[in-house]
């Protein structure tokens, strides 16, 4: 029978006291609750547990059978619930963040060291590609992201924008400029697909003629730079991205016209952890006051905060004890003689 571990409790309880008023106290529970337990229990087993009308209470043959097997389930659960907890203690003791490609989460993470010496904090380096999959699987507690993002199951705040540029090799034309328009980038080829660059699409020649060479099957954005580099187009990044990938001899502009990259905080909506919470504070920027080390005077309720006390003789509104004016001070007049 699958009986609940509470009950199972109860009755090992019983069984080794021998006596309902004594385990009613040590399970600190009304002897009729723990009474009824037992005979719903004998009515599901169908059979008794104690010897009835013997004083003082004697486990029956079938009682004596069911706490081997009471003893071993409870056991288990024991078992169960200690793997339960250090689970929970060592996913307490450790906050894993991935960062997508660009995002440099050094600062984050030394302010998380000074804060909280004692839950380390694992970075976990992600792309656009696989940013969510790791969220999504559990390998990571919270990640930077680049949205767009599908959102379904993930809380998702937006943290910065990021300027976009175009990379182009050094000798090129854009290079002699120290930010450009999209629309002078019409006649220009780009190595990512239309899709991702509808700004550039809009107004490119390639697209408009049905010229267009398709797009090479580029995996990240370091093979994305070999092939401006190689002169085979241009692309249009992230700043962070084109930084992070430089070489001498290429250069980025600035690119008005094009929406910039979003670069937000995810994290699973049910997994919504207090490590999660306290991260997510760091990054914008919430100091130790507002975080788990408050001071005494910020714990207290609004009633509890103690007021400077009064100078002597006035109230803390500053008024008179005795409700009369102050007397204005002046001039000493001499007394006359």
């Amino acid at each position: 029978m699958n009986f609940d571990v509470q009950m199972l409790r109860w009755y090992i309880a019983v069984a080794e006291e021998l006596h309902f008023a004594r385990a009613a106290k040590k399970l600190n529970i009304a002897r009729t609750k723990l009474s009824a337990a037992v005979i719903d229990m004998e009515a599901e087993l169908g059979c008794p547990l104690f010897s009835p009308g013997v004083s003082p209470t004697q486990l029956s043959a079938e009682g004596r059978e069911f706490l081997v097997t009471a003893r071993a389930r409870v056991a288990e659960d024991e078992v169960r619930l200690r793997a339960e907890a250090a689970r929970t203690a060592a996913e307490a003791a450790t906050l894993t963040v991935g960062f997508t490609e660009g995002v440099t989460p050094t600062k984050w993470s030394r302010i998380w060291a000074e804060r909280f010496e004692d839950i380390a904090l694992e970075l976990v380096p992600t792309t656009v590609d696989t940013q969510l999959d790791l969220l999504r699987s559990g390998a990571v507690d919270a990640g930077f992201v680049r949205l767009p993002v599908d959102r379904d199951g993930l809380s998702v705040v937006a943290l910065y924008e990021e300027v976009p540029v175009v990379v182009v090799p050094k000798d090129h034309a854009v290079a002699a400029f120290d930010r450009i328009a999209v629309t002078d980038l019409a006649d220009e080829h780009l190595l990512q697909s239309p899709e991702d660059m509808p700004e550039w699409a809009a107004v490119a020649t390639e697209i408009a003629d049905g010229t267009a060479l398709p797009v090479p099957d580029i995996s990240s954005n370091s093979e994305l730079v070999e092939y401006v580099a190689a002169g085979l187009g241009l692309a249009i990044v992230p700043q962070s991205i084109a930084r992070l990938h430089s070489r001498k001899d290429l250069v980025y502009r600035p690119v008005d016209g094009v929406a910039g990259s979003t670069v937000a905080l995810a994290w699973p909506s049910e997994k919504n952890t207090e490590n999660v919470e306290e991260f997510f504070g760091i990054v914008r920027g919430r100091s130790t006051r507002s975080s788990r080390g408050k001071t005494a005077d910020q714990t207290r309720k609004p009633n509890q905060i103690k007021k400077p006390a009064a100078p002597s003789g006035r109230t803390q509104s500053g008024k008179a004890q005795s409700g009369k004016a102050p007397r204005k001070a002046g001039p000493r007049k001499r007394p006359k003689r």
